[in-house]
C-alpha cells in the first residue's frame, strides 16, 4: 500500500508539471548540445576528494574506499547526466545540494544507486533502492540493469524539485518542499535517523557528489556531464 501511494504521488506530480506549463525533464538530454560541460577534468584535478581514493582509468572513475568525490564548484539549478555500473551488491549514490561536504549526510539529498537484484538490497525499503530519493521517496518502477551493465542516469534539480530518469524512463519526481519533517515522510514512512534535516529546509546551493565504495562493493562512473539551468 505504501509503495502504491508513492507511485501515484509521483505520477500526479508529473502530470501537474505538464499541465502547469512547466518544463518536464522526462528524457535523457543530448549532452553534445549547447551549455553542456564535463563535471570533472579528465584527471579529477578540479574535484575534491581524499588523496588516493578515487582513480580514473580509460575514463572510468572508481573508488577504493567509502569516501565521496565532490565537485569543486557549488551549483544551484542544473541537469546532471552520467553513466554508472554496479558490481554485485553495490550501494552508492549521487549527492546533490550538499552545503557541507564534510558532514554531508544530513546536509544534502542522495539519489540512490543500488544493485536491486542482489540478495542484500532486493528486499530493503523501496526508498533505499535504485533511483529513490534515499530515505524519502521510492522510484515508480525498477529500471536499473543487472550488475556489470552500464546504466544511464539523468538527474535534474530546479529549485526544490528533482527529476530522475534512469535508462530512458522517468522514475522519480520529487518536490522537496513537501518533506517538512525529519522523522516521517508525507506517505507515513519513517525517515532514517541520520537524515536529521528536513528536505524542505535544505539550502539548494551546494556541491555535487558521488558516494564511493560503500558497504564493501565498488561503483563505477563515466561520462559525467552537467548543464547549469536558470
Amino acid at each position: 500500500m505504501k509503495k502504491t501511494f508513492t507511485v501515484s504521488l509521483a505520477v500526479i506530480l508529473a502530470i501537474n508539471y505538464y499541465v502547469s506549463g512547466q518544463v518536464s525533464y522526462d528524457k535523457h538530454p543530448n549532452t553534445s548540445g549547447r551549455g553542456w560541460t564535463n563535471l570533472f577534468n579528465a584527471d579529477l584535478s578540479n574535484a575534491v576528494f581524499e588523496k588516493g581514493v578515487w582513480t580514473v582509468n580509460d575514463g572510468i572513475i572508481t573508488a577504493s574506499k567509502d569516501e565521496a568525490l565532490w565537485s569543486g564548484k557549488a551549483y544551484d539549478n542544473f541537469m546532471l547526466d552520467l553513466e554508472f555500473k554496479n558490481a554485485d551488491s553495490t550501494n552508492s549514490g549521487v549527492i546533490v545540494h550538499a552545503s557541507d561536504i564534510k558532514e554531508w549526510i544530513p546536509h544534502s539529498v542522495e539519489i540512490q544507486i543500488a544493485d536491486d537484484y542482489s540478495t542484500k538490497w532486493s528486499n530493503v525499503s523501496p526508498s533505499w533502492q535504485c533511483a529513490a530519493i534515499f530515505g524519502h521517496q521510492a522510484p515508480t518502477k525498477r529500471t536499473v540493469k543487472k550488475a556489470g551493465e552500464w546504466n544511464h542516469y539523468t538527474i535534474t534539480c530546479v529549485d526544490r524539485r528533482i527529476w530522475v530518469v534512469l535508462n530512458g524512463e522517468l522514475v522519480n519526481v520529487c518536490d522537496m518542499s513537501r518533506y517538512t519533517s525529519a522523522k516521517i515522510n508525507p506517505d507515513g514512512t519513517e525517515i532514517p535517523s541520520w537524515l536529521s534535516n528536513p528536505m524542505a529546509t535544505l539550502p539548494l546551493h551546494g556541491h555535487i557528489g558521488f558516494q564511493g565504495k560503500h558497504a564493501g562493493a565498488p561503483i563505477y562512473f563515466r561520462n559525467i556531464k552537467i548543464k547549469e539551468l536558470k
